[in-house]
């Protein structure tokens, strides 16, 4: 497609960016926050990995990339800033030495182009054996919940197709970034595992302005944005059944949970309500503190520590729920349902749950979705929700 993005008064693309940091070996993230126009971007030297634990007063300008298990052993991919600009506003008072490492990879001028266009619409086919097993382990968490180790389990499953041979990450990331306006959207590149991540979630973890003010939601329940008859379904007329209520009601009862745990009581609770995420509908509860209204600076790092993974993509209680997963998933969750974003860019720091999302290898491309397992569950209701979420990000 022809390439619209530029960089303000240095007219250089988006994909020239991309398409030399890919060359150069670097490794960065491009992304555009929820309801917003312009992207970001950071750029590290460092071609190794750099694992920090996530101190949001202590860390720089940079972008965390956390695995699912981040709660383990406290550490995630830093990428750390040292480039960082918006694409919107880049200005050429760029540090020489960093103008000096990286100038002959990112041109500060660059002509305009127009790319062949390819098909972005990929396909994924279910697999008789993949959803057997899927229904399985749905099977084993309901009876795990009805003999009482645990109330909730969130359950996923990863899909792996051959890489189509025109498939190219940039644009797939522009079709995402265009189609759910309303999500953070995000291409970072590792290149030390020669994979991308490029997603589109709808949920945000933790946020903390320049302001002080904190930020967090639950998010969960999910039904289709149309009807039958692919009429959309407004968000005030969505009717939700008593599984999808009692699912979200265990996420927002588990961030209450974590407040009282540090004695925090002075929150806004807004909630919950049906917001929409591209195809999908969910039922959301945001919750906001004023960290120096009480005093409390460092509430940021201390919520992800408690939160992360929450009972949206673990289950409740965390500990059980984490066990049952690890022992019946079949595959690594890696990044998949970690967490993701800024960490103080701008004075600014927003972290989101790593959901709709894909990773994009040399040979393979694999897509991953899950869903919240209650005592109410039906086994074909979860595999045709997890078939939805995947649809989401197939562009």
């Amino acid at each position: 497609m022809a390439e619209t993005n530029t960089i303000g008064k240095s007219q250089f693309a988006i994909k020239d960016v991309f398409d030399q940091l890919i060359v150069g070996n670097l490794p960065f993230a491009i992304w555009r926050m929820p309801s917003d126009n312009s992207y970001s971007c950071v750029i590290s030297t460092n071609e190794e990995p750099n694992w920090q634990k996530i101190d949001l007063e202590e860390l720089g300008a940079g972008f965390a990339f956390a695995p699912f298990n981040y709660s383990e052993n406290s550490k995630s991919l830093f990428i750390q800033g040292d480039l960082a600009f918006n694409f919107n506003t880049l200005e050429d008072n760029l540090d020489p030495s960093i103008e000096e490492k990286i100038g002959n990879l990112i041109p500060l001028e660059k002509t305009s182009y127009t790319e062949k266009k390819v098909n972005l619409k990929l396909h994924i086919d279910a697999n008789a054996s993949e959803k057997e097993s899927f229904l399985g382990n749905v099977k084993k968490g309901i009876t795990a919940i009805n003999d009482g180790f645990f109330d909730k389990v969130v359950l996923s499953r990863e899909k792996k197709i051959k890489r189509p041979s025109d498939f190219s990450p940039i644009n797939h990331f522009a079709e995402l970034s265009k189609k759910h306006t309303s999500a953070f959207c995000s291409i970072t590149y590792l290149p030390w595992d020669n994979e991308i991540w490029i997603g589109a979630t709808p949920e945000s973890l933790v946020a903390q302005d320049a302001d002080g003010i904190f930020k967090t939601m639950a998010l969960a329940g999910t039904q289709p944005s149309f009807d039958a008859a692919g009429n959309r379904i407004e968000t005030a007329d969505a009717l939700w059944r008593q599984k999808e209520i009692e699912e979200q009601a265990f996420v927002s009862r588990y961030i209450i949970n974590c407040l009282k745990k540090i004695r925090v009581r002075e929150y806004v609770e807004i909630g919950p309500k049906t917001i929409n995420a591209g195809n999908l509908l969910h039922l959301q509860t945001t919750f906001e503190i004023d960290t120096r209204a009480i005093e409390f600076p460092q509430l940021g790092s201390v919520m992800l520590d408690l939160l992360h993974p929450t009972s949206a993509i673990c289950g409740m209680p965390k500990e059980a729920a984490q066990s049952f997963i690890k022992n019946n998933e079949t595959y690594d969750r890696s990044f998949y349902s970690g967490f993701l974003g800024p960490v103080n860019v701008e004075n600014q720091t927003h972290l989101f749950v790593n959901l709709r999302t894909l990773k994009a290898s040399p040979e393979h491309i694999s897509f991953y979705a899950g869903c919240g397992i209650t005592s109410d569950s039906n086994p074909e209701k979860e595999w045709s929700e997890t078939e939805m979420k995947l649809k989401t990000v197939m562009a």
